[in-house]
């Protein structure tokens, strides 16, 4: 292919109307079509949009899910995080290897299966899991994983793979057809509560768009990605922010390990989520919202698009919603390409402009100029849904569920080592021991609350509860029985995952969660110094001046447990003096070269 666009390029960026900030559109696009983004490809890609073809390279090299070669027929992407290694994630990468000849980040000869490691999935309640073709895969075991390379060499297509043995709820739906589980554990009264599609924007219709917002105000709904910012707050920010052309984005980028809660809800209650856009454009005076979906989440792109369609038809979305004049508002989807920053607010504004996922530096704060650098308001899938229940329930009936500082219900993700790993609504104020109780936990040596940059705590803590004031989550609750070597197994994990997940662009994040894996490796080693372990809190501080919260919490993993855990690490340090450790070992260095000389010979 030469620099003047293969057809489906020219066909691809003609659906989006040559529009460059729709790359991340454009690219997912042709590699679907093409099998990946070679730098020709880049460059006719750059053609054909007129912009310098390093634009195009900068997304294309920022995003875990993007090419450069091809990788194969099948291209396996198998979770390697923590949960699915306590279920025997190593077990089923062996046999994976094992039936394929090749090993991870490799292509088998015959070019028939890709096989490559990747984060969280958002499928904790059914490891080990992995993506094959943008279709998820859950429950593996060594026997499935050679069955299934198996039927990759046989020619079977991937819904052959798949098989009927479809999940529960929407997972079954003929648009979806998914392997996947919901697990719902525990409905509560809110986003899992009896709901129908419209009511709620019929009673906003009625209302004011300051009335509106003075109800979620009222109601102290608080954003449920893990900040807890007042919502109604946010809404009237943008509300009065300068310009006529306003947007309303919805965060279902969860990527933080253990949590699944957005795909469960966008599988079972997606018209709750769009309604709870169309809520929040009325009150701010938007016409157009994106809902910005990770691309682990792509197999449900097709019934995400028709239950979009059918609001349209029924006048929930589109022109004169409700029957109101002048109130148009309508959804896009926009998928990212695996990039755990993209989660953070600005960073997700950023690639869905087409670029790099890279944090802003604030102010201005996207309500004041966000997507296209006009007013945006970034709610969480969560979010969205308490704010239509207030509206249909009012804010009196939302204030009396929770705490205090912590209104209404919270989504948990429970995961690890537990009977019932699944999805619990519960009012915030519920103690880490009732999650316990209810999933089915009796052996715990540690709950990591809150993902890898929440807090890891012990049963000294259990009685402690969910909410603000206490113990905020945006959803993940990791069970960590005793069998698990805490450090090696889950601190040492979270830490590499941070590594590689930051975006690099500032300093301290850049080279502390490098340094930070290498002192941690040190001390599992059994090389590591007393000095080493009062040494890596103190770097936290220095974190603080990354520009995101991945930045800011990426040593949480380290941090909490030497605070929470500090006699794991003081009995791993070595022996003799516990001041200095010799990190360079001769021996080891001169190895390559005696063997090359045939020293010790005569």
């Amino acid at each position: 292919m030469t620099a003047s666009a293969h057809p489906t390029i020219q066909s691809v960026i003609a659906r989006y109307a040559g529009d460059a900030t729709r790359l991340m559109d454009i690219l997912i696009d042709i590699q679907e079509a093409l099998g990946c983004l070679t730098h020709e490809t880049t460059a006719a890609i750059a053609k054909e949009l007129k912009v310098p073809q390093v634009t195009v390279e900068q997304t294309v090299s920022f995003y875990h899910f993007f090419a450069r070669e091809p990788r194969g027929a099948f291209v396996v992407y198998l979770n390697n995080s923590v949960v699915a290694q306590f279920h025997g994630g190593e077990e089923v990468a062996t046999a994976f290897e094992a039936a394929a000849g090749c090993r991870f980040g490799e292509v088998s000869a015959d070019g028939v299966v890709g096989l490559f490691h990747t984060a969280c999935i958002g499928m904790s309640d059914q490891e080990p899991a992995a993506l094959i073709n943008g279709q998820v895969f859950p429950s593996l075991t060594p026997d499935k994983a050679r069955a299934l390379v198996a039927g990759m060499r046989a020619g079977r297509t991937l819904e052959d793979l798949k098989g009927r043995d479809y999940g529960d709820g929407q997972n079954a739906h003929p648009l979806v057809r998914a392997l996947v589980h919901n697990h719902i554990r525990r409905r509560g009264l809110t986003v899992f509560a009896d709901y129908h599609p419209g009511e709620a924007l019929a009673k906003v219709t009625g209302l004011s768009s300051g009335e509106v917002i003075a109800e979620i105000k009222l109601a102290s709904v608080r954003g449920r990605g893990g900040a807890g910012f007042p919502t109604g707050m946010k809404w009237e920010f943008a509300r009065r922010a300068a310009g006529e052309t306003k947007y309303i984005f919805c965060n279902a980028d969860e990527g933080e390990p253990g949590t699944f809660k957005d795909r469960v809800i966008l599988t079972e209650r997606p018209q709750m989520v769009f309604e709870g856009m169309a809520m929040a454009a009325y009150a701010v005076g938007a016409q157009q919202g994106i809902l910005y979906v990770r691309n682990e989440y792509h197999y449900l792109r097709d019934y995400l698009e028709d239950v979009l369609a059918e609001m349209r038809a029924q006048h929930l979305l589109g022109e004169a919603i409700c029957g109101v004049a002048g109130f148009t508002f309508d959804i896009s989807i926009q998928y990212g390409a695996g990039a755990y920053v993209c989660g953070e607010e600005s960073a997700l504004i950023e690639s869905a402009e087409g670029k790099r996922g890279e944090p802003r530096d604030r102010p201005p704060f996207p309500v004041e100029k966000g997507y296209l650098q006009k007013p945006t308001v970034v709610n969480n899938v969560e979010t969205l849904c308490s704010a239509v229940q207030v509206m249909l329930k009012g804010p009196h009936w939302y204030n009396r569920l929770g705490t205090e500082q912590s209104k209404g219900t919270k989504v948990l993700c429970v995961s690890g080592d537990c009977e019932r790993p699944g999805i619990y609504e519960v009012e915030w104020g519920f103690s880490v021991n009732d999650i316990l109780a209810l999933a089915g936990a009796t052996a715990v040596q540690a709950v990591q609350v809150g993902g890898p940059s929440g807090a890891c705590i012990g049963p000294e803590e259990f009685e402690r509860v969910l909410a603000y004031e206490d113990l905020a989550t945006g959803g993940s609750f990791i069970v960590i029985g005793p069998q698990r070597d805490l450090l090696k197994d889950v601190v040492l994990n979270f830490t590499r995952f941070f590594r590689a997940e930051s975006c690099g662009s500032c300093v301290p994040c850049r080279a502390l969660t490098g340094m930070a894996q290498v002192v941690l490796e040190r001390i599992i080693d059994g090389k590591g110094t007393a000095e080493d372990v009062e040494r890596l809190p103190s770097w936290q501080a220095i974190m603080r001046y990354n520009r995101c919260g991945l930045g800011q919490t990426a040593l949480n993993p380290i941090t909490s447990t030497i605070n929470n855990f500090r006699s794991l690490y003081d009995g791993r340090l070595a022996r003799g003096n516990p001041r200095f450790v010799p990190s360079f070992d001769l021996a080891a260095a001169v190895q390559d070269y005696e063997a090359a000389v045939g020293a010790g010979k005569d």
